[in-house]
């Protein structure tokens, strides 16, 4: 296998039941050189990565994301300089506001996405003198005010589902200095499905991506990267009620811009293209055509090492 110029990292969920065997996965992907792993809000990302915290030696890990609306930004700015502390300093605190029907199902009362994200920082460094040192904040984002909120107040910006062509244009609202600095992250999470059968793996993304394709904040993103015949006719079968041909108009085109999909050799190779539009750490996401989330890392560890 060809050796790539920097491995990526592995987007890695605390799941019920298999919280342990996950502390394992965790360790092996140490061990086998990826460079970070980064744990969603599923199964309580930050109590995961207080468990990496001691589970791992070396490997940088953090949150992508903590939804800020969950807890008191006071509660979190303990969990958060403790995990900091412990690690000595491999954690990055990733935060965002999460999406509309999440927030709902919390019963969160939500503000400006903008206004409440500046606000949630602010509160992290007033109260540091009782938490200790706060770790490197990363925001959420998707479209330019957000990247803008990042390179003011962050030291980070991480995407989900972004489009490998529109980077250049997102990337553009960071400071030449961010965009060239290794120290400030650029990541994004990426679905991932490794099989023979490209056709097969590309189901998969397809059913992975069914329900952010029903959000309008990323409807209006990937309108924006250029796939607005997509997008109109996603957001007409949804006003139609007829959610079953939503899969049908996920095209390729853009299935192969937003995800990596088909044999390691190309999945291998959409990594180098992720990191050569600027991406700093790429975040796969895998999911497999024959199994589980654990077959799906057996399949990704073959992959990649």
């Amino acid at each position: 296998m060809p050796a790539l110029a920097t491995m990526p990292a592995i987007s890695l969920a605390a799941v019920a039941g298999r919280r342990n065997r996950t502390l394992e996965l965790a360790t092996e992907a140490e061990a086998r050189g990826f460079s970070g792993i980064y744990c969603p809000s599923m199964g309580d990302g930050l109590g995961l990565c207080e468990a990496l915290a001691f589970a791992t030696k070396r490997i940088p890990f953090g949150t992508t994301i903590a939804n800020i609306y969950a807890r008191h930004p006071y509660d979190y700015a303990q969990t958060a300089a403790l995990i900091h502390e412990v690690s000595g300093g491999r954690f990055r605190f990733g935060i965002g506001v999460s999406h509309g029907p999440m927030n709902a199902r919390l019963g969160a009362d939500t503000g400006k996405p903008l206004a409440d994200i500046r606000a949630f920082a602010g509160r992290l460094r007033e109260v540091e003198q009782q938490t200790g040192p706060q770790p490197p904040l990363v925001l959420a984002t998707l479209r330019q005010k957000m990247v803008e909120l990042a390179s003011a107040i962050a030291q980070g910006a991480v995407w989900a589902n972004a489009a490998c062509s529109h980077m250049a244009a997102s990337l553009a609202h960071l400071t030449p200095a961010q965009r060239d600095d290794p120290a400030f992250m650029v990541a994004n999470m990426v679905p991932t499905c490794i099989a023979e059968d490209r056709e097969a793996a590309a189901n998969v993304m397809r059913r992975t991506l069914a329900s952010y394709v029903a959000l309008p904040n990323y409807q209006n993103y990937w309108i924006e990267a250029g796939y607005r015949e997509e997008m109109a006719a996603i957001k007409a079968a949804l006003a139609a009620g007829k959610r079953e041909q939503i899969a049908g108009l996920m095209t390729d085109r853009w299935l192969s811009d937003v995800t990596l999909f088909g044999t390691a050799a190309e999945v291998r190779a959409g990594v180098e293209r992720w990191h050569a539009a600027g991406v700093n750490t790429l975040i796969l996401v895998p999911s497999s055509a024959a199994g589980g989330q654990l077959q799906a890392f057996e399949e990704l560890f073959a992959a990649f090492t």
